[in-house]
């Protein structure tokens, strides 16, 4: 994008949830995200991030990297060069997303097109259930009646989470299934989980070890594609996950906005891994960049709005498990 001085704005904002969202080892009443507008005096784009909370990324952190780079910023930073500037994480998403937006604007094209991604189209996305008591989760997932893809939140407790999945199972015959495991279990907890996995039809098991234990992989046998999560933050983590895992998700947060995300998801491919888009919870102001990518994605958790009180207007469509974003909320001229 061409260099044009702009106006920076940087706001947070709150979103309470419906109810506690629950993971291993985590959990949330609501999500508090850093919003950023840039403005030319014409144009308008807008970024959102919730950042990455096992970072220890918080709005405070954020805003304070965004404020460091305040003059940079104003003078009309390109997006390589923000990337540069700051490092990945949520303070960067929420610029980088807001510069993709205000040239959608000032150039006329949409962030598709810009970005070289197919025309959107829905995406069937996962509807993610919190962790719970089994008998909760599977009633959750008998409501989710249209729903196609369901991931379910594990804890780290195989009995019970075994009692879980097979409810939900049992519940949602139907459904695909995946699991993520959010760091939680340890190497001797695999062979057990798995086989449990496998007899229940589960799709996907999504970080079942903590961040730095990617070895406790080493030598068990999974039929199921293993995605990692905590265990990919940025480009450079890909190349050591092979052998390991077979899918990287991606989320913006993590790697620093759409156009590193878009440089990843092509390394992944390169080194024969599928590529999933997931999101930290936001509203569909964040999941709007985040669908550009699913586009190109085998795997789609874009679900985060679900969990709000309330979103956005416009916000993402979520209809028969597809999701889609209209034109107006982000990412198109005006």
């Amino acid at each position: 994008m061409t260099e044009r001085r702009c106006t920076l704005h940087i706001a947070v904002e709150s979103f309470p949830f419906v109810e506690p969202f629950r993971i291993a080892g985590y959990v949330f009443d609501g999500q508090d995200v850093v919003v950023v507008t840039l403005t030319d005096g014409e144009h308008v784009g807008r970024g959102e991030a919730s950042g990455v909370y096992y970072l220890d990324e918080t709005p405070e952190r954020m805003i304070a990297q965004i404020q460091a780079q305040r003059d940079l910023i104003e003078r009309g930073v390109s997006r390589d060069r923000l990337r540069a500037a700051m490092p990945p994480g949520g303070a960067r998403n929420a610029v980088d997303a807001a510069l993709w937006d205000l040239e959608a604007k000032r150039s006329g094209q949409p962030v598709w097109q810009l970005a070289g991604v197919p025309t959107p189209r829905p995406l069937a996305t996962t509807f993610t259930l919190s962790a719970d008591e089994p008998d909760a989760m599977a009633a959750r997932a008998a409501s989710y009646a249209d729903v196609r893809h369901i991931k379910i939140k594990l804890t780290g407790d195989v009995p019970l989470d075994s009692a879980r999945v097979r409810a939900i199972r049992a519940a949602r015959p139907d459904a695909w299934l995946g699991v993520d495991g959010n760091q939680g279990f340890a190497r001797h907890d695999l062979v057990p989980l798995i086989s449990m996995l496998v007899e229940q039809r589960v799709s996907l098991l999504e970080q079942p070890v903590r961040r730095g234990r990617e070895a406790d992989l080493d030598g068990i046998k999974c039929p199921i594609p293993v995605a990692a999560d905590e265990s990919v933050l940025t480009v450079g983590d890909i190349p050591r996950l092979v052998g390991r895992f077979s899918v990287v998700n991606i989320k913006l947060d993590k790697c620093g906005g759409l156009t590193d995300a878009l440089a990843m998801a092509d390394a992944a491919r390169l080194h024969g891994l599928d590529v999933m888009v997931g999101n930290m919870v936001g509203s569909s102001l964040a999941m709007a960049p985040a669908f550009v990518l699913g586009q190109l994605c085998d795997i789609v958790d874009l679900d985060g709005p679900i969990f709000l009180k309330s979103d956005r207007e416009p916000s993402v469509s979520y209809v028969n498990g597809l999701a889609s974003c209209p034109p107006a909320l982000w990412g198109w001229p005006a």
